[in-house]
């Protein structure tokens, strides 16, 4: 069974892949700027597609593995926005990107809070 603390990171990862799949579809580099290579969208694509379905599963499902899927792809997108720390970018850039890595570090942690051990009462 999935805690309220798994359910709330469960919630917030699909909505990280949500925006991961509106950013890559609706906000292209505009022409004649630079923005992250292809392959680096196209693998932000991809962990959001694994974010979106994993949770689904762990949600229906409650499974574990599953929970675990969905934490990996979010880590692994976060890493992928983390050069934008080192390069020359706008400052709204790099809030966004601080915003997006927040928010995994939380979902993830919530996501993989084991549920509470409830003791049984001894007289």
């Amino acid at each position: 069974m999935l805690s309220t603390k798994n359910k709330v990171g469960l919630v917030i990862a699909g909505l990280l892949g949500l925006a991961d799949i509106l950013f890559y579809f609706l906000l292209p580099t505009p022409e004649g700027e630079d923005g992250p290579p292809d392959g680096i969208l196209i693998l932000g694509l991809v962990c959001a597609v694994v974010t979106i379905v994993a949770v689904l599963i762990a949600w229906t499902k409650a499974n574990r593995g599953a929970i675990r899927v969905a934490a990996g792809a979010r880590i692994v997108s976060m890493l992928t926005a983390l050069p934008a720390f080192f390069v020359d970018v706008p400052a709204d850039v790099k809030i966004s990107v601080s915003v997006v890595v927040v928010l995994t570090v939380i979902c993830v942690v919530l996501m993989l809070s084991p549920a509470r051990q409830t003791t049984p009462v001894t007289d």
